[in-house]
């Protein structure tokens, strides 16, 4: 009896030592195996799996090789230290255009080393200007019609091609290609960014589509946002007026030789099919004008013209850090509608950013034209008024004799709905495929429960952000705007980074910013800026300058972003102290609390606007907060103390300037209570009775909110902060206007920019800004996955080194679950509750620990594993906070019940 008793913890103690911990998800600067790296120490990240609980990193080794198994150029030797993330390379100066190989070993806290890792591999770019043998080309005399140009090149390659790689960048957008092979996957390249003083070139392995013997290159060109419209009022050429590329391809062979093929002027130009390409306005292509093979070596060249080469810098050419924009989901016709006018129209049943590829057949000449739309008018007519003077409008003219294919290249639209203008006889639905275009960020977060109108919120949020994540944060992607709004992204960045993993996106958009940042430290209103430097300084605005830093670090654990963006950060807070007198910030522009609800019977100010300098002396604060902490991470001591001085000083300004002695605010808004609790402007003693007068503005409205672009992202987290989470409850599953429910109600797949997009009479609002696919309201999204399902980081171990595991169950949810891709592997909270019980299971990647947060005052009703936590060895009992039982674990997975 004894021996059977003894054998499950004799199996266990066998099974543990045996156990085996694995390295895997290589990555460098965040990526898997990238070429055109410029980072001189490139950083490398790895995971553990291993599968028994409480596994960390006690040391770790690295080795980098020029080939898979070398390890010859560096060795790092063992390092004792629990960092898997952001190690830097440490060996000999990295060279331009070399491939490294580099591999990992790491030994744990229970004296265990894993083998080597696979190998994982990063070509660098090209380090300087002198790196680039290419010269920028362009055409002569460019028809002022704008077709877009097409330049080529035949060269010769030698027998044993050893790898073969192509750098491309371009004023303007471009595709390259090979003989008759498209380079790459991206579109839009080479992206958007601050033209004139950075632009992106892209490293392609183009190993495959080069061979001994003949060769071609080329490239076709779209104006994009390089000279095309973009802003307002017609403004278009902002960075230039002439389209040109750069083009170098680099063939190393076996034998150590190496050709270079560049652009220059032996290179020929014509123009092809492409006869004109805006992006507000949409692409016409002309099938008869294509020039069939123009990228294949026997293709006849001889009635093209030479290209020009031009005398345009290098210097501000910057590798591209950050995922591209790519191809993914396709729609096909969810419904073909014929409208009251007669119109023919496909649904695609979501509102998308993207283009239509187009099957069809006819005569040569024939055309076909597709608008592009997201709603239908109360009618049921095709509506675009709201796109303003975007005609976004793509025009397809036909060659004749068979199925052609027509798919646009240097432009994008959202819709949901295209009309089809053109097509003689029936239109066939089969023949028009929807093609979603975005930032091709991994996807890391997900989040459902148990109410399926929040569930398809969580899927108008995530189709938000992929709308408007292409290469800059956009506000919207249908109408004549697309640009990267600061506030915009600042308020939705913390969403962003659950669903998407969005730290390389917005390390590029960051030095765009700091790049357009004003010389006395203002941030403009778009990044990158076309408006003008005096299109700047909105408060809540160009706090992004500190907002998303931080928000990065939190998410990421990466400290380079704040070394990156922390003269940025304190430019920022140093243009605020310059604009106030006595601390005060009331003076300049502001947009406000954007956007936020005004009742049309408020007769008693309840809903006033709330004072914008009462808002901007509010974002003074957590900007100088978070510079503060910033300068704390990074050891600037007299930094932190100084400008812990400063906001000392700010909130004594705003109390006596906009708090009555008596604790109320001279705005009663639900935004003016919310910016003043979240960022602590009030004293300990006056914040619960603010919070309760919070509280008291929102049962006056029927528990509605009230509040525009800067309020609502902080609403449900101060409610919940002060204790009122089951009124945030409330507010989240209202579903009458104004609410995040009643969109979803109106049948929205995407974030409207309005409360009020659509009426409840069916009617629009005001066309002149009335976008249906504009994310930021969606930052309740945080609120649902820090606070309902309960994922959280904290501070002292920054990119969940370190989770907080809180869920709230409420609002009449039976279940929540979150899981979000770490850095370290997958984290999880997922609860149920069932017959009064409480359920939760946890997943705690390796490397990583967590504090989960059980409802529960008493340790007696709850069990992990069917045991009572006193008998889990690998659960550390840390006490009682706000009616929560906090417990520490170590990786692994977990099953908890809490009993009434």
């Amino acid at each position: 009896m004894r021996i059977s008793l003894l054998l499950p913890t004799l199996l266990l103690t066998v099974f543990s030592s045996s156990a085996q911990i694995t390295v895997a998800h290589l990555l460098t600067e965040n990526l898997s195996d990238p070429i055109g790296i410029d980072s001189r120490q490139p950083r490398f990240s790895w995971q553990l799996a291993a599968p028994d609980r409480n596994v960390l990193q006690t040391a770790y080794e690295i080795q980098v090789g020029d080939g898979p198994e070398s390890g010859k150029i560096w060795n790092s030797g063992k390092v004792q230290s629990d960092q898997s993330l952001y190690i830097p390379y440490g060996g000999p100066a990295v060279a331009s255009g070399q491939k490294y190989f580099w591999r990992v070993r790491v030994w744990d806290n229970k004296g265990r080393a894993s083998g080597w890792s696979k190998p994982a591999s990063w070509q660098m770019g090209l380090l300087t200007p002198a790196d680039w043998k290419a010269q920028w080309i362009r055409v002569a005399n460019e028809d002022p019609s704008q077709p877009s140009p097409l330049f080529r090149k035949t060269f010769i390659a030698q027998n044993g091609i050893a790898s073969a790689t192509a750098y491309i960048t371009a004023h303007g957008l471009y595709e390259a290609q090979i003989n008759g092979q498209r380079v790459g996957d991206a579109v839009l390249t080479p992206g958007w960014t601050s033209y004139n003083k950075r632009l992106q070139y892209q490293a392609y392995d183009v190993t495959g589509l080069v061979h001994p013997g003949k060769n071609a290159a080329g490239a076709m060109l779209g104006s994009g946002w390089y000279r095309g419209y973009v802003g307002f009022e017609g403004q278009h050429n902002v960075y230039g007026t002439e389209l040109s590329l750069l083009f170098q391809l680099v063939i190393r062979y076996k034998n150590g030789h190496t050709d270079t093929v560049g652009s220059d002027g032996s290179w020929k130009t014509a123009t092809g099919e492409v006869r004109h390409s805006e992006i507000y306005n949409g692409e016409t292509v002309d099938a008869r004008k294509e020039q069939k093979g123009w990228s294949l070596a026997d293709f006849d060249d001889t009635r093209w013209e030479t290209a020009q080469t031009a005398d345009l810098p290098k210097d501000k050419l910057i590798a591209t850090v950050n995922e591209p924009v790519t191809k993914h989901e396709t729609f096909h016709a969810a419904k073909l509608l014929t409208t009251p006018r007669g119109e023919k129209v496909i649904d695609f049943g979501q509102n998308l950013t993207g283009w239509v590829l187009v099957k069809i057949r006819g005569k040569a000449g024939d055309s076909i034209r597709l608008s592009h739309a997201e709603v239908l008018d109360k009618q049921g007519n095709f509506y675009t008024e709201n796109l303003r003077s975007a005609k976004a409008q793509d025009v397809f003219v036909l060659k004749g004799g068979g199925e052609e294919i027509f798919e646009p290249r240097f432009t994008f639209h959202g819709f949901r709905y295209i009309r089809i203008e053109g097509v003689d006889g029936a239109v066939n639905p089969d023949d028009f495929t929807a093609v979603v275009l975005y930032s091709n960020m991994p996807k890391t977060g997900n989040f459902n429960c148990s109410n399926v109108l929040i569930d398809q919120l969580q899927h108008n949020i995530q189709w938000g952000q992929q709308g408007n994540f292409l290469d800059v944060p956009t506000d919207c992607p249908q109408r004549d705007e697309r640009l990267g709004w600061t506030g915009d992204a600042q308020v939705f960045s913390r969403t962003a980074a659950f669903n998407r993993g969005v730290d390389n996106f917005f390390a590029k958009w960051l030095k765009d910013l700091a790049a357009d940042q004003v010389s006395n430290g203002a941030v403009p209103f778009v990044i990158p800026n076309v408006l003008g430097d005096g299109a700047s300084a909105s408060a809540g605005w160009a706090d992004v300058a500190t907002i998303i830093p931080w928000n990065m670090y939190l998410a990421y654990g990466d400290k380079r972003i704040l070394e990156d963006q922390y003269p940025s950060m304190k430019a920022w807070v140093e243009y605020m102290r310059g604009q106030s007198k006595n601390d005060l910030w009331n003076t300049g522009f502001h947009f406000g609390d954007w956007l936020f609800y005004r009742p049309f019977d408020d007769n008693d100010g309840r809903s006033a606007v709330t004072d914008k300098y009462l808002i901007a002396q509010c974002f003074y604060a957590h900007s100088t907060q978070l510079l503060i902490n910033a300068a704390t991470v990074l050891g600037k001591k007299e930094d932190a103390d100084n400008y812990t001085a400063l906001l000392k000083r700010i909130k004594d300004a705003y109390l006596q300037e906009y708090m009555t002695p008596d604790g109320r605010l001279v705005s009663g808004t639900q935004t003016a209570y919310v910016l003043s609790l979240q960022f602590d402007m009030l004293p300990e003693a006056l914040r619960k009775q603010a919070a309760e007068r919070l509280v008291k503005n929102i049962q006056d409205y029927n528990y509605h909110l009230t509040t525009g672009f800067l309020g609502t992202p902080y609403l449900c987290h101060v409610l919940s902060r002060w204790n009122q989470t089951d009124v945030a409850y409330r507010l989240l599953l209202q579903d009458s206007y104004p609410s995040w429910l009643y969109p979803v109600k109106m049948g929205a797949t995407t974030i409207w920019e309005r409360w009020d997009g659509i009426k409840p009479d069916s009617t629009f609002q005001t066309p002149g800004m009335n976008s249906f696919n504009h994310y930021a309201y969606g930052a309740i999204g945080d609120w649902m996955y820090r606070v309902v399902a309960g994922i959280d980081t904290y501070e002292d171990g920054p990119g969940y080194h370190h989770s907080r595991i809180a869920p709230h169950p409420g609002g009449r949810l039976r279940s929540a679950s979150a899981d979000l891709e770490t850095g370290y592997g997958k984290l999880s909270s997922h609860w149920e509750m069932k017959d009064d019980t409480f359920h939760l299971e946890v997943v705690v990647p390796a490397n990583t620990t967590a504090t989960v947060c059980l409802p529960a005052v008493d340790r007696g009703l709850v069990t992990e594993g069917g045991n009572n936590l006193s008998a889990v060895k690998d659960i550390q009992i840390e006490g009682i906070e706000k009616g929560y039982l906090l417990v520490r674990v170590g990786s692994g997975t977990y099953h908890f019940r809490v009993s009434k």
